[in-house]
């Protein structure tokens, strides 16, 4: 059976099955799937199963729905192959078939080149095997910026005293 597997931190326990019927997707609890997160929207989108692809439906949500970092457009059907990965704002589901790795179809189209649906096959540097979580980054970004600052007003402080004439 298709799913989307939640990839990101703090929803990584989380996935859908997806069946030929319509399921909606946002933050509020009226959809079949709920994500509680402010960067999904109260109803973000749609899916359901085709054959071996999964039909997304951006229903013009704030923050956007993304096919491997292309920006889906609002209200227009896209397919959603295995492995590709899905991002509503800041979460990322990927489509599993339910399959063994082994058996999962391959792509057919080489790194660069365009697919069926005018699509490029880019990897990224989000991958499922990165932590998702950037926030230690902004601390040590911060720290740093405070200990130069710090750094400045000593050094003005000293070269004032040092070049002020003593009486």
């Amino acid at each position: 059976m298709p799913k989307l597997v939640v990839l990101t931190v703090g929803f990584n326990d989380r996935s859908l099955e997806v069946k030929p019927e319509k399921a909606s997707i946002g933050r509020v609890d009226d959809n079949q799937f709920c994500i509680a997160e402010p960067s999904v929207s109260s109803h973000h989108c749609e899916v359901w199963s085709k054959g071996d692809e999964i039909v997304v439906k951006d229903l013009g949500s704030t923050n956007g729905s993304f096919i491997n970092e292309k920006a889906l457009e609002a209200d227009k059907e896209v397919a959603l192959r295995p492995g590709q990965v899905l991002r509503l704002g800041q979460i990322e589901l990927r489509y599993e078939t339910g399959k063994k790795q082994t058996e999962q179809p391959r792509p057919s189209v080489k790194l660069g080149e365009a697919a069926a649906g005018g699509q490029t096959l880019v990897m990224s540097k989000n991958s499922a095997f990165t932590k998702k979580n950037n926030n230690l980054n902004k601390v040590f970004l911060g720290v740093g910026i405070v200990l130069v600052l710090v750094i400045i007003v000593f050094l003005v402080i000293a070269f004032t005293s040092v070049s002020a004439p003593h009486e």
